[in-house]
This record gives structure tokens, C-alpha cells and sequence, in this order.
């Protein structure tokens, strides 16, 4: 399955990249392809818009609003918080899944 992680948190620092960090690990455990997006206090490099579309599933882990989100439209989006991801990105990710399957 391939996952599209966006992070952001409300400074843009520490938070975002943990939970990029956490999500990342937990994803490839499980087996999946993870694409990561961090938007922080330094900017961010969106994801290509054909890699939005080919992933089976997007998960948001934000504070504050995703930057460009309109690019995620008509994708199945699970929406989180940085810190969530952080404490459990394991549960993030069978969520996820189901997301996917449903």
C-alpha cells in the first residue's frame, strides 16, 4: 500500500518531524510505501500531484492548516494530530488501512 504522511505543527519544528519520523517507521514496519511531507517552520517541497493521486491512502497530522490542500482533493484522508502520530503511529497506520479498504 503506498501512504502519503503530511506533518505540520504550530511552530513547525520538532513536533512536525517527529511525527513524520514516527509515522515513516511505523508505515514501512507494516510493509507500506511512505511518502512523507513535513511542512515546517523552514517551508516544505510539495508532494507531486501523481503521487497524491497513486497513494492508497493520506494521512494529515496536523496542528495547523496543510498548505496547498486542495492538491488532496477526492482522496481518502485520515486526519490526526502531530502528537497522536507521535504516541501512536502503529494504530495510525491499521487505521490507515482500513481507511484504504473502505
Amino acid at each position: 500500500m503506498k501512504i502519503v504522511a503530511v506533518t505540520s505543527c504550530a511552530t513547525g519544528i520538532a513536533h512536525t518531524f517527529m511525527a513524520a519520523e514516527a509515522l515513516e517507521r511505523a508505515g514501512k514496519a507494516a510493509g507500506h510505501e511512505m511518502i512523507i511531507e513535513t511542512q515546517g517552520a523552514g517551508g516544505f517541497k510539495p508532494t507531486p500531484i501523481d503521487v497524491i493521486k497513486s497513494a492508497d491512502v493520506i494521512i494529515f497530522a496536523n496542528d495547523v492548516g496543510i498548505r496547498e490542500v486542495s492538491r488532496f482533493d477526492g482522496c481518502k484522508i485520515l486526519q490526526t494530530i502531530p502528537k497522536s502520530a507521535i504516541k501512536d503511529a502503529k494504530s495510525l497506520i491499521v487505521q490507515a488501512e482500513e481507511l484504504a479498504k473502505g
